[in-house]
């Protein structure tokens, strides 16, 4: 016997590194980034009714932003370099 679905699952699942929200419900189901709100969303009528699912999955996967971003390079940090003042400078050149 199955158990009626009657509120929402929520599951988090890897696809390669990137880290995904599955989000199942009685009207169909949410893939999402972890962390964010939109994604792909399919409900269970256009997934059973054929050719029509395929055009639904295949705009669904076309407009939604579930791909995640390139990683961006960090900014390089300006190291500021202290200045010492001449009386507490040390003497550098060799003695004779």
């Amino acid at each position: 016997m199955t158990t009626k679905l009657q509120g929402d699952l929520k599951r988090e699942l890897l696809i390669g590194p990137q880290a995904y929200t599955l989000t199942i419900s009685a009207s169909g189901f949410v893939l999402a980034l972890k962390g964010r709100r939109k994604g792909v969303e399919i409900a269970w009528a256009d997934l059973v009714s054929g050719d029509a699912a395929m055009a639904t999955a295949l705009n669904a996967s076309l407009s939604a932003n579930i791909q995640p971003k390139p990683a961006e390079k960090p900014a390089q940090r300006s190291v500021k370099v202290a200045k010492v003042p001449k009386s507490k400078a040390v003497d550098r050149t060799p003695h004779r």
